[in-house]
C-alpha cells in the first residue's frame, strides 16, 4: 500500500518505513505528525482524491531537523562598472520516518498535523498591525481633513494615510511612537504629528 502525499508545494510517493526529506516542518525530532493532504492511496483498491482523499492521512515520525546541500548563485555583470556577487544557500528540511498510512479516519487520529514554520506566520502577525490600526485610528468627528496641508504629505502620500484608517489631523496628531512604528501603509514623520496637533487645534 502506498499514498502521494502534498507538502511545502511538493508531492511524494510514500510507503511505511520510507525516510523522507521534507521542507521544515513545525515539530522537534521524536514527534509524530500526520500529513493530512493525501492525492491517492494506492494498492489493491486505489483511490484517486479531487483533489484530496477525505479522510485519509499520512503518519511519520520526525527524526531530526537537517540542511540540504549547499547551493552558490553566482551573478556576474559584464563590460563597464561590472559586478561580481556569489551568495550560498542551505535549504531547512525536516527528516522524517514514514510510519502509516491510513485510508480513513484520520479526524479522529489525534496526532498532530504536519505544518511548516512559516504557514502560521502571516496570522500572527497580522493581529499586532491589526492592533496599531485600530490605536492609530481612534474615534472622531463625522468627516475628514484636508491631509495634504501636511508638509511633504501630496495626494498619494493622502491616500495612504487614509487607507492606514488616519482621516483627521486629530488622529495623526494622537499618535504614539508604538503606533507610528506599527503602521507599514505610510512613514510618518514626527514632524506630521507635531503640525497635526496645530491643525486640530485650529
Amino acid at each position: 500500500m502506498f499514498a502521494v502525499l502534498k507538502t511545502g508545494g511538493k508531492q511524494y510517493k510514500v510507503q511505511a518505513g520510507d525516510m523522507l526529506r521534507v521542507e521544515k516542518l513545525a515539530a522537534d525530532a521524536g514527534e509524530t505528525v500526520q500529513f493530512n493532504d493525501v492525492l491517492m492511496i494506492g494498492g489493491d483498491a486505489p483511490v484517486v482524491g479531487a483533489p484530496f482523499v477525505s479522510g485519509a492521512a499520512v503518519q511519520a515520525e520526525v527524526v531530526e531537523q537537517i540542511k540540504g546541500d549547499k547551493v552558490i548563485k553566482f551573478v556576474k555583470r559584464r563590460r563597464k562598472h561590472s559586478s561580481k556577487r556569489t551568495v550560498g544557500h542551505r535549504q531547512k528540511l525536516t527528516l522524517v520516518k514514514i510510519t502509516e498510512i491510513l485510508s480513513s479516519g484520520a479526524d479522529a487520529s489525534g496526532v498532530k498535523a504536519a505544518t511548516g514554520k512559516g504557514d502560521a506566520a502571516p496570522a500572527a502577525k497580522a493581529a499586532p498591525k491589526a492592533k496599531a490600526a485600530k490605536a492609530a485610528a481612534p474615534a472622531a468627528a463625522a468627516g475628514s481633513d484636508d491631509l495634504t496641508q501636511l508638509t511633504g504629505v501630496g495626494p498619494a502620500a493622502a491616500k495612504k494615510l487614509e487607507a492606514a484608517g488616519l482621516t483627521t489631523f486629530a488622529q495623526i496628531a494622537a499618535l504614539s511612537e508604538d503606533d507610528i512604528a506599527g503602521i507599514d501603509a505610510v512613514k510618518i514623520k514626527p514632524e506630521w504629528v507635531e503640525q497635526a496637533k496645530e491643525l486640530a487645534q485650529g
